[in-house]
């Protein structure tokens, strides 16, 4: 016979003996026994305190700030409190009041004082005897007063200009003012005895810097229209055509403004308007 087969139950009992229930207390501690561990450990915990703990005699403190009650009488201050009027109307004890009571009385000056009489130790002839000495120990030098300084004269920093230009002059407006001239272009003197308005000249140059196009422009008011010179128009409309600019992309557009100084003439000379 096999033993292990004669240890192991039969196998219709073995469900039987793995459903039997364990004994009360084989697997949990029941209540009575953590009483009992908690009542230990407190009676250790006593123990240790009297044990190794300080024994020091017990000391009443004092007793301080100790409220008291005490009656006020009618003039109290925390009574005063209570009347409505306290700060509305004069009162006896407000700041005013007491100033008034206690303002400390003032002596009139007298007006009779009198200097105590005094013996003076130096005598009226010695008066002045110091400062003399000093006087003649120390010359001083002399101080001239200049009552009237002289006058500083300056000449101005800029040299005044006459008003009116001295020679014909050449303006250049317009997008024609971006290129440069390549040809000075002289504008002489005209002989005129009278002042002469400027000749403007509305100019097309193309892209190689001739001028294509020259045409006067007509007065901007009446009174320049006054004083123009046909001779002066003229001579403005062939200087515009000799000048030559620098070469550009593409056509430009401008004015030439030509500033004429005059130079007087003799009356047989004159020329007709």
């Amino acid at each position: 016979m096999n033993p292990a087969s004669a240890e192991s139950p039969p196998a219709g009992l073995a469900g039987t003996v793995s459903s039997r229930p364990e004994p009360p207390g084989a697997g949990r501690w029941s209540h009575g026994r953590w009483l009992m561990l908690v009542a230990l450990a407190y009676a250790a915990h006593v123990i240790m305190l009297f044990a190794f703990g300080g024994r020091k005699e017990i000391v009443p403190r004092p007793v301080t700030w100790v409220p008291t009650l005490q009656l006020a009488d009618d003039a109290d201050e925390w009574l005063a409190l209570n009347d409505p009027t306290l700060f509305a109307l004069p009162h006896s004890q407000d700041f005013a009041s007491a100033m008034r009571v206690h303002t400390p009385a003032m002596k009139p000056p007298s007006f009779r004082w009198t200097e105590p009489p005094g013996d003076l130790s130096l005598s009226g002839e010695k008066l002045g005897t110091t400062f003399n000495e000093f006087m003649q120990t120390n010359r001083f030098a002399g101080i001239e007063l200049q009552l009237k300084p002289p006058l500083n004269f300056s000449a101005p920093g800029l040299p005044i200009e006459p008003v009116l230009a001295q020679t014909s002059t050449l303006a250049i407006q317009g997008d024609v003012a971006q290129r440069p001239l390549l040809n000075q272009i002289n504008v002489p003197s005209l002989p005129y005895n009278d002042v002469i308005a400027p000749s403007k000249v509305q100019v097309v140059v193309d892209a190689a810097g001739n001028v294509v196009e020259a045409v006067l422009l007509p007065a901007d008011n009446p009174l320049e229209a006054a004083v123009r010179f046909e001779e002066a128009d003229r001579r403005a409309l062939e200087l515009a055509r000799t000048a030559r600019f620098v070469p550009a992309s593409h056509l430009t557009v401008g004015r030439l403004v030509f500033n004429w100084h005059t130079v007087p003439l003799s009356k047989t000379n004159e020329p007709d308007r």
